[in-house]
């Protein structure tokens, strides 16, 4: 089964930044983000209702205490993440997002594990440095007509901005940051308990979400632009159930994570299909590389 719920896993999570695209990326709403965890913290919040009252998963308020540092590094991240689909293509800002696998191999060096990894491990890191940086390059120098030009067919133009590249980049290392604490915290804690903690937290970021936009900024949740946003979510939790599933069969772990890790690929595809966004050659190298060097990453993953 832990191949079934790996691509699973691959399709949600893929799916998850297609809707979130779309949820996010009017520029005429500033509180998309805001209202994208409002959906995310309701999904998570009835997942994890589901867990406590039917599963019988263990929650109290020293667990969301211990696993709150973790919890609010990823809410902020994903937070930081939405906001940044109204500035750049999925194409770009999924591979670079999704490279926090490589920062938590760095983070690994820096604390003394580097002995634990493999030359091809260092090879990974390196080539998902390049792609990242070469993305931010090839953005950076385009010419705005060539820009202009491939954006064409889609229903929407980016122009360029340092902002566009940052929240990503912002998002990668705030997320490898909550992977490794997460590594950490998961020693002490049961991992459905720590689950439940982060949605239950989600859940409290969502509400405080609703009181400010909704009852402060009087915005209104309109059903045509909030639909795709609660799709989102439901695609990030279900990809988050499946997720854990994949890899509690620990003997296909080195297997599982390679493709559950190349989800980005798949948003690449969705974009390309469903957002018509086009990019150019150069930038489809540097998110190659990327790729390349996450999917070695996870087959090292154990």
């Amino acid at each position: 089964m832990w191949f079934w719920f790996s691509v699973i896993a691959l399709l949600f999570w893929s799916g998850s930044d297609l809707f979130s695209k779309i949820g996010c990326r009017n520029a005429d709403d500033k509180y998309a983000h805001l209202k994208m965890v409002i959906a995310v913290g309701v999904v998570m919040g009835l997942h994890a209702a589901y867990e406590i009252f039917i599963g019988g998963t263990e929650i109290n308020f020293s667990i969301i205490l211990t696993y709150l540092p973790v919890s609010l590094l990823y809410i902020l991240s994903m937070t930081l993440g939405y906001v940044g689909l109204r500035y750049i293509e999925l194409s770009i800002s999924s591979p670079i997002c999704n490279s926090s696998g490589a920062m938590v191999a760095v983070l690994s060096i820096i604390t003394g594990g580097a002995a634990l990894l493999a030359p091809a491990q260092y090879a990974a890191m390196a080539l998902v440095c390049v792609g990242v940086v070469g993305l931010g390059i090839v953005e950076a120098r385009e010419d705005d007509e060539l820009r202009l030009a491939r954006q064409e067919a889609g229903n929407y133009k980016y122009a360029k901005s340092a902002l566009a590249l940052v929240l990503p980049i912002l998002y990668c290392v705030l997320d490898a940051l909550g992977t490794f604490a997460d590594s950490k915290v998961l020693e002490t804690l049961n991992e459905d308990s720590a689950n439940c903690a982060y949605e239950l937290t989600f859940l409290a970021a969502g509400i405080v979400c609703f009181v400010y936009v909704v009852l402060i900024r009087r915005q209104k949740l309109l059903p045509r632009r909030e639909g795709p946003k609660y799709l989102g979510a439901l695609c990030e939790t279900a990809g988050q159930f499946a997720y854990i599933y994949a890899l509690a069969d620990t003997e296909h772990v080195a297997l599982a994570a390679p493709i559950i890790s190349a989800y980005c690929v798949l948003s690449v595809v969705w974009s390309r299909i469903f957002l018509k966004e086009k990019l150019s050659w150069k930038h489809y190298l540097m998110i190659a590389l990327v790729v390349a060097g996450i999917v070695i990453l996870g087959v090292y993953d154990e």
